[in-house]
């Protein structure tokens, strides 16, 4: 058991995994905007305020924690941010592109840089919460997509670098699962959403302990989960 960070920790999957990891025994920091929700949920962890939407203002967040002696018992980072425009290449400005790409794949790759020096003392676990499996080409969601496939090249090439430092990195594709933020996407493309239908959070957060849980010889550094067959 250990120090976890967590991003996106006032979503639906993120909120899930926290409790999921106070449960299973850990210290638990969220990362992000609006962590004063975290109450509102019923979480008792603690929170650090920053925007994941501006990268650049992480060193000054994290500095603060290392200073303070916060990290050193890391054990892992967990990137579960994510937002997820619906919009076409011809009405995507911009900002569009800057603030899903920031928040999305910017954001988590600065927040490992910058805990790195802990996780490689700890020989700890870095996991990225990727797309649905399959994501790839769909239109009117190019930044999200196009966001998620940097995320997976991201974790693919800290694997490689971090292997000789005891490491490990996962990158966790969920299928859909019964968030507002999956309510929200269907809505913006017309399409039906039952959460009957889909993964519930908790079982993912589930999932998301038992991948830290594994033991010393051996880990999973790709997981997909789906729902079950209805």
């Amino acid at each position: 058991m250990g120090h976890v960070l967590v991003t996106g920790a006032t979503g639906g999957i993120g909120a899930a995994l926290a409790g999921a990891l106070v449960e299973a025994g850990h210290r638990v920091t969220a990362v992000g905007r609006d962590v004063g929700r975290l109450g509102a949920r019923g979480l008792d962890v603690r929170g650090i305020e920053v925007d994941l939407a501006e990268p650049g203002t992480l060193a000054g967040a994290i500095g603060a924690l290392e200073k303070a002696g916060e990290l050193a018992d890391l054990r892992a980072l967990v990137h579960c941010a994510a937002i997820a425009p619906v919009a076409a290449v011809a009405d995507a400005d911009p900002g569009t592109w800057q603030r899903t790409l920031a928040v999305n794949v910017g954001s988590a790759a600065e927040l490992t840089r910058l805990t790195l020096p802990a996780l490689r003392r700890s020989r700890g676990h870095v996991i990225f919460i990727n797309a649905a499996p399959g994501t790839t080409g769909i239109a009117r969601w190019s930044a999200y997509a196009g966001s998620k496939a940097a995320l997976r090249e991201l974790a693919d090439s800290l694997r490689d670098e971090e292997a000789a430092s005891g490491v490990r990195v996962t990158t966790v594709y969920p299928g859909p699962t019964a968030t507002d933020l999956l309510s929200e996407v269907r809505t913006a493309f017309g399409r039906p959403y039952d959460p009957e239908l889909c993964i519930r959070p908790r079982t993912l957060a589930a999932m998301v302990v038992w991948v830290l849980s594994a033991p010393p010889d051996a880990y999973t550094a790709e997981l997909a989960v789906v729902p079950s067959p209805r």
